[in-house]
C-alpha cells in the first residue's frame, strides 16, 4: 500500500466527518457510495479507508465507531463481489484482500 497513490478525498472526507460523529459518517458515506459505487477504483479506495477507519477507532477504544466503519467496508466489498467481474474485480482484491 506505500506505493498507493489515492486518487480521491475519502480520508480527508471521513476525517472532518469524524469529528461531527455517527451521522456526518453515515451522511458521508451514503453520498460516496451512491455516487462511486461503480467506479471500482474509487469503490477499492472507499472500502480501504473504512477498513483504516474502522481500526483507527478500534484501537482507540470507540468500538460503536468502528463497527459503522467495519459494516461500510462490508457493503463495498459485497457490492463489488456482486457486481465487479474481471480485471476491475481483481482490481478491487488486488488493494484489499
Amino acid at each position: 500500500m506505500s506505493n498507493y497513490q489515492f486518487q480521491t478525498t475519502f480520508w480527508s472526507d471521513f476525517s472532518i466527518a469524524d469529528v461531527f460523529g455517527k451521522q456526518a459518517i453515515k451522511d458521508t458515506f451514503n453520498r460516496a457510495f451512491k455516487e462511486w459505487k461503480d467506479n471500482h477504483v474509487y469503490l477499492t479506495e472507499l472500502a480501504i479507508v473504512t477498513n483504516w477507519k474502522c481500526w483507527d477507532f478500534y484501537h482507540a477504544g470507540k468500538h460503536d465507531i468502528s463497527q459503522m466503519y467495519a459494516d461500510y467496508y462490508y457493503k463495498c466489498r459485497e457490492y463489488a463481489l456482486d457486481h465487479y467481474k474481471g480485471k476491475e474485480l481483481d482490481y478491487y482484491l488486488d488493494f484489499t484482500d
